[in-house]
């Protein structure tokens, strides 16, 4: 966990511009009292939206905020409007060519039907559908924690009251969703620029005003940087479109960490011992000592380390895919590659936005060792062998793996001749292993169990007790042979 999720932070005085959703700092005069009448405006939408949101999250009063805090630089400008052509066919340019190299990196053919350039406040409204999925159990357990922290006789006192309390909270999350997401959407290159499927299916989607502007600082002509980056948007769409347990197990796997979150009651106890009423910093300072942050349980690292190891494949994938793809084609792409490694490293947006919205932080260092290992991978036992790991969870490398690619890239090379390994196969004789296993140890008390592997010794064959009921069967017959001339 790095910044706690929704509810547990608080904004630092020391940094009143960051605060600011509107980004612009300290202001004087006649500047002030505008902003100030801006405010009271504000808050008068927000109170009179409060009675009508449903949920954790006030998602209308988070798309209010995230438009605001873009202004008028991201609502409607799109970039790359240079000659005759329009930034919807010069996204869609860069990545039918993008395609066409893709489709000799790997066996995944094209994952999207659609290619589009959106601004940023397009971003915003195509993506939030997605970020309600992801935020909602966040928000839901942060509110359900504090209710139930409550003594029994406040809730019995505050009656009505809670209702009120549970809309000022999904305002709270409201307003916290949109100011990430405003600054987000002011930066993000594409529709997977954090590694999940935030857009539609089946769609992909570039922010050329966004690329326009990461373009400046990189001596790279805009249209080099432009068709390496729909080659990036173009892999990712190939795994989430022709792997169909990927989106889910991501998504699902945030879910799953939030769930997890509660919060300490006796913290409480302990925060009240701190609090000074006479004494104002001591409430800050009270406030300020992360004893209301929520603690991490072992199943949320579960759920996080899987996050972590499967958006590092995803991304490392993507890496190696593109640079196979995109090859001496363009003079820049080891230079752009870097630098979108050290964009993720140094805690882009990516990392950011899902600590403050999560409260969980992505390590892009295990990019690059999920890079190596897909390279291995590739270069030992060929893109068919490399890619069919896609086809089933279970084949997915460990975060184990991870530490060691070359020894992955050589286990597999040694179990499957290269470029014929059978990952079905494989998953087939592991499951039938399992199984086999699970026989041998059955517990001896079983009767039916014991039963039968009695019958088996005896007919196994044992020469001399073969022997034995042969000549009881003998003596037998000549019994009965006897009686029946007796009779």
């Amino acid at each position: 966990m790095s910044n706690p999720p929704f509810g547990f932070g608080l904004p630092d005085p020391d940094k009143g511009g960051e605060n600011d959703p509107s980004g612009q700092g300290g202001q004087s005069g006649s500047d002030a009292f505008q902003q100030l009448g801006q405010m009271l405006s504000q808050l008068g939408q927000m109170l009179s939206q409060a009675g009508t949101s449903s949920g954790p999250v006030n998602y209308d009063l988070a798309k209010q905020i995230a438009v605001q805090r873009l202004g008028s630089q991201g609502q409607g400008r799109m970039g790359f409007t240079s000659g005759d052509q329009s930034p919807d066919s010069a996204v869609r340019d860069s990545a039918h060519l993008a395609e066409l190299w893709l489709d000799e990196a790997t066996i995944l053919p094209a994952g999207a039907s659609n290619t589009v350039a959106w601004s940023a406040r397009d971003w915003i409204d195509r993506t939030l559908p997605t970020w309600q999925r992801l935020c909602d159990p966040v928000a839901k357990q942060v509110s359900n924690a504090w209710m139930q922290a409550l003594p029994q006789e406040a809730k019995q006192a505050a009656g009505p009251l809670l209702s009120m309390v549970g809309q000022m909270g999904g305002m709270a999350f409201g307003s916290q969703l949109g100011n990430a997401l405003g600054g987000l959407a002011s930066e993000v290159l594409t529709s997977t620029d954090i590694g999940l499927p935030l857009g539609p299916e089946a769609t992909s989607a570039l922010v050329p005003a966004n690329i326009e502007k990461f373009t400046e600082g990189l001596e790279r002509p805009s249209s080099e940087v432009l068709v390496f980056l729909a080659a990036r948007e173009a892999a990712h769409q190939r795994l989430f479109a022709h792997v169909p347990w990927l989106r889910q197990r991501l998504l699902g796997a945030v879910e799953e960490f939030a769930h997890g979150i509660s919060v300490d009651t006796s913290a409480l106890e302990e925060l009240a011992g701190q609090i000074d009423p006479s004494n104002p910093a001591s409430i800050e300072q009270a406030m300020s000592s992360g004893l209301l942050e929520p603690r991490t349980t072992p199943e949320q690292e579960a759920a996080l380390a899987r996050l972590e190891n499967l958006l590092a494949l995803v991304e490392g994938w993507v890496d190696v895919v593109v640079a196979d793809a995109v090859g001496d084609r363009l003079p820049g792409a080891d230079a752009l590659r870097e630098t979108l490694r050290r964009r993720r490293a140094t805690g882009g947006p990516a990392e950011q936005t899902f600590a403050t919205l999560v409260g969980l932080e992505l390590r892009p260092r295990r990019m690059r060792a999920a890079s190596d290992l897909w390279k291995h991978v590739g270069d030992r036992s060929g893109i068919q062998a490399r890619d069919d790991l896609w086809s089933h969870p279970d084949l997915m490398p460990t975060a184990e793996d991870l530490d060691d690619p070359a020894g992955f890239a050589e286990r597999l090379h040694t179990q499957g001749a290269t470029g014929d390994l059978d990952p079905m196969a494989e998953l087939e004789r592991t499951r039938r292993a399992e199984a086999e296993a699970d026989g041998a140890s059955e517990a001896p008390g079983d009767a039916s169990s014991g039963t039968d592997r009695a019958e088996d010794a005896g007919s196994a064959g044992d020469d001399s007790g073969a022997d034995d009921h042969a000549g009881d069967d003998s003596e037998d017959r000549r019994r009965d042979g006897g009686s029946g001339g007796d009779a």
